[in-house]
């Protein structure tokens, strides 16, 4: 298998088992709303459509660098890993999962599992599989849609932090306090 077609078939999987375990969230009591939500949104389009341009057939300044099939199932490794510590937060949340930023019924600060890591698992989890991505394309299009997404992610990520203060109020401030937002064993 080559690797470009490795990376295709892992965001694939990953894309359709999460949209297909939807099923499994508790319904929203609360709901931050669309305006606020698509902001972030925009940010997730425009990346997702310029990281996921083919990279084949690029030439001059449009490729960046070319890894070697080494560097490339090296990224394919971390692609795995990422999307495999997204769905361990996904799983670990359970029913109190959303799509979109919701607080549900019994709703409460989950600080266990990945959760004990870093505040937004999924998110870290996305962006170590999007990084890997965007290296093994080694694109002008696949840096910029990195950009964007993180962009989104943090915008996202940011939104929900002042919702569920709003929320759970002092114990989601202890949490902050304790707990590093992204990125695993920084200062919080």
């Amino acid at each position: 298998m080559r690797p470009a077609t490795a990376i295709a078939l892992l965001w694939l999987v990953w894309v359709v088992t999460w949209i297909a375990a939807a099923v499994w969230a508790d319904p929203a009591q609360k709901r931050a709303t669309i305006g606020a939500e698509v902001r972030y949104r925009i940010f997730w389009l425009a990346g997702t459509v310029l990281l996921f341009v083919p990279a084949h057939g690029y030439e001059g300044r449009l490729r960046l660098w070319t890894p070697t099939l080494a560097e490339a199932w090296a990224c394919i490794a971390l692609i795995a890993v990422g999307l495999i510590f997204s769905w361990w937060a996904r799983i670990h949340l359970g029913r109190l999962w959303s799509a979109s930023i919701t607080a549900k019924a019994d709703h409460r600060v989950v600080d266990t599992g990945p959760y004990g890591l870093v505040r937004h698992p999924i998110y870290t989890g996305l962006l170590l599989a999007l990084l890997a991505t965007m290296v093994a394309k080694g694109t002008v299009w696949g840096v910029a849609g990195l950009a964007l997404l993180i962009i989104g992610i943090v915008m996202k990520a940011k939104l929900e932090e002042r919702f569920l203060r709003g929320e759970l109020g002092p114990a989601y401030d202890d949490y902050a306090r304790r707990v590093p937002m992204l990125v695993p064993f920084t200062p919080a």
